[in-house]
C-alpha cells in the first residue's frame, strides 16, 4: 500500500502509536477553543417550537366548509408525520369558510378566518 515502516503516522510524537489518540477538542494542554470563547445567551430546554402553516396554504389545499385539523394537514402533506401540534399564521388570504382546529393561532390568522365566515378552535 506504500505505507510501510511508520504506516503514515510520521516519526516520533504523541500520535505515532495506536494508543496515542487524543480526545476531540484537546489542544495539547493549551486552553481549548470552547473554553477560550465567551459564553453568551441562554437556551431554554423547555421551549416548544411549533410547526407553522399559513392561511394561503389552507386556502389552496382545502375546499369550502371543510374541517382542518392535525390529521388533515398531515394527509395533505403540509406537516411532517411526527408533528405533535401546529400554529396557523395569517400570511395570505382565505377566500372561503373553514373550521380550523390548531394548537395556536396568530392574531391576524384568527381575524382572517372569522372574517371569511369560518371558526378558529384552539385544541389542547
Amino acid at each position: 500500500s506504500g505505507l510501510g515502516k511508520q504506516s503514515g503516522r510520521g516519526g516520533k510524537g504523541q500520535k505515532h502509536t495506536k494508543s496515542g489518540n487524543v480526545r476531540v477538542g484537546f489542544e495539547g494542554g493549551q486552553m481549548p477553543m470552547q473554553r477560550r470563547l465567551p459564553k453568551r445567551g441562554f437556551s431554554n430546554p423547555f421551549r416548544v417550537e411549533w410547526p407553522v402553516v399559513n392561511l394561503a396554504e389552507l386556502a389552496r389545499h382545502f375546499a369550502a366548509g371543510s374541517t382542518v385539523d392535525l390529521s388533515a394537514l398531515k394527509d395533505k402533506g403540509l406537516l411532517r408525520r411526527r408533528a405533535a401540534g401546529v400554529k396557523v399564521l395569517g400570511q395570505g388570504d382565505l377566500g372561503h369558510a373553514l373550521t380550523v382546529k390548531a394548537n395556536k393561532f396568530s392574531r391576524s390568522a384568527k381575524e382572517k378566518i372569522e372574517q371569511a365566515g369560518g371558526t378558529a378552535e384552539v385544541v389542547g
